[in-house]
């Protein structure tokens, strides 16, 4: 697995970090159990989330503050696990798409880190993390066309295919993906990455018959 941090997204944010792995999964609906799971874990955080908590977890706030010196407002175009643990904090839940995207959601909520999740077979060639350019082409998932000028990118040959914000429909994860990327996008340091990503390999292996085939950190 390359993936690359270009030069300018590095100077700008020198403490970023990316950890992620390449897994093998099968995608279904989630089971019983794993609906159990995410229920269980909802009703713990529901209580403990507000606007002003969730605005100060280290995790939100870093990517909060990266946006911020990339030169886009996060108020706006907030970082996707922000956007869960609100939902979370107003009593909608979690949305529930498939095995595989709800694990990804379930430890997004548990740990504030703006994850990407990706079918690796409709990625080409290598990727970059880069900016966004201004009127570059993007459809989020469940968003239509995004603006990405000044966002945090994911490149492949084909163009951009992930920000922190929202996922695209080009790469997203369905009934059809075998080889899944997840790619989490830290800024303090390889240590709660890499507890995240063991956790997400757990439940992969306990619920989408998950077999990691690749680890990567990259600063």
């Amino acid at each position: 697995m390359i993936v690359q941090i270009e030069k300018e997204l590095q100077e700008l944010l020198p403490h970023l970090m990316l950890g992620g792995f390449v897994a093998e999964v099968s995608v279904e609906a989630s089971s019983e159990a794993l609906m159990a799971l995410l229920s269980d874990e909802i009703k713990r955080l529901e209580p403990q989330l507000t606007p002003e908590s969730i605005r100060e977890m280290s995790t939100v706030k870093a990517n909060k503050d990266a946006y911020r010196k990339l030169g886009k407002d996060p108020n706006r175009y907030r970082p996707a696990a922000e956007s869960l643990l609100r939902r979370v904090a107003n009593g909608k839940g979690l949305y529930h798409i498939n095995n595989v995207v709800d694990i990804l959601n379930l430890i997004s909520v548990k740990t504030g880190f703006s994850i990407c999740g990706y079918d690796l077979d409709t990625i080409n060639g290598e990727i970059a993390m880069g900016i966004g350019a201004a009127n570059e082409p993007y459809e989020g998932i469940g968003r239509g066309e995004l603006n990405v000028e000044r966002l945090p990118i994911f490149r492949d040959s084909k163009g951009g295919f992930g920000t922190p914000t929202s996922d695209s429909v080009r790469t997203m994860v369905t009934g059809k993906t075998n080889r899944y990327l997840m790619i989490i996008i830290g800024f303090e340091g390889k240590a709660s990455i890499e507890k995240a990503l063991n956790e997400t390999r757990q439940l992969l292996e306990q619920y989408a018959d998950g077999k990691e085939v690749e680890r990567f950190f990259v600063k």
